[in-house]
């Protein structure tokens, strides 16, 4: 099913989760057994990331596979096409497809780390230009990323919103956004980009804190604020308890996907980090109290 005709046909909020493939044997065992915990939760579909130049391509590929059919789960597969050929995007769309996959995310994506890689000379530098190649090819539910405060190498978010616009002029169905931890970057945002005239629907992306470690290296890497309320409230937790940081995030996170709930968001995507504990946590709490 196409996540447009979901949102289509919702009145109440959608629920989805992003994983990523596991990049060994630990990893593999511990995300069967977030999926299994996750796919309970009976969430509307799941994204699976795809690596940097295609790092991950088999691994999203066979994760795509057993969501959709051990599950039985509406996926949502990522694309990110930096340094890849047009030849390499037509044979992995073309491989989700044949998977039975409708919807896509397209992204840049970032440059892989490995020093020897080396882009294809007819790859394509920005989400905008994927979108050109890939909308009239397919007739996929396409969307893109979109980013509250807004993406870390934009000069300004005038530029980013320059780009945003220009991705949805190109075919863009749906935007879902990076994480961040004051509701107020996403409402401003969703402001700005009803004023560009940018109509399509804006998912907001929702990541608990997971670890205070965590917390900090993805933030620098994402550009996500780390807010006073949170520096304050992780202060006041005894140390090396985590059972009280778990709480805490699962806490910060149910305030704010309350306040997107109630402010009408058409749905709540929680980057789960291949994890399950705070997620059920949160989403548990959501229902209990109706919202969800």
């Amino acid at each position: 099913m196409k996540l447009t005709d979901l949102w289509k046909s919702r009145n109440t909020p959608t629920l989805s989760f992003e994983l990523f493939p596991a990049r060994n044997e630990k990893a593999a065992a511990n995300l069967d057994k977030a999926i299994d915990k996750l796919a309970a939760l009976k969430p509307d579909f799941v994204s699976v990331t795809f690596g940097a130049g295609g790092s991950t391509r088999e691994g999203s590929h066979q994760l795509v596979r057993k969501l959709r059919e051990e599950k039985e789960l509406e996926t949502l597969a990522y694309f990110a096409g930096f340094g890849l050929s047009p030849d390499a995007i037509t044979a992995v769309l073309n491989d989700y497809q044949a998977l039975g996959v409708e919807n896509i995310l397209v992204v840049r994506g970032d440059e892989p780390r490995d020093k020897d890689f080396e882009p294809h000379p007819e790859s394509f530098k920005y989400a905008s230009e994927l979108m050109e190649f890939i909308r009239p090819r397919y007739e996929l539910c396409l969307g893109v990323a979109g980013y509250p405060e807004a993406h870390i190498d934009a000069v300004d978010q005038a530029k980013d919103m320059k780009f945003l616009k220009l991705k949805v002029e190109r075919g863009a169905e749906f935007i879902i956004t990076n994480y961040f931890y004051d509701n107020q970057y996403f409402f401003d945002y969703v402001e700005r980009c009803r004023a560009a005239g940018i109509d399509i629907p804006i998912i907001p992306g929702v990541m608990p804190i997971y670890s205070i470690k965590m917390m900090r290296i993805l933030a620098g890497m994402c550009g996500a604020t780390i807010t006073e309320k949170i520096e304050s409230g992780l202060a006041a937790l005894p140390e090396d308890e985590n059972a009280a940081l778990n709480d805490f995030g699962v806490n910060f996170a149910y305030e704010q996907c309350a306040e997107l709930i109630k402010a009408g968001v058409p749905g709540l995507h929680i980057y789960t980090m291949d994890r399950s504990k705070s997620t059920i946590g949160l989403v548990n709490r959501l229902r209990a109290e109706a919202l969800l």
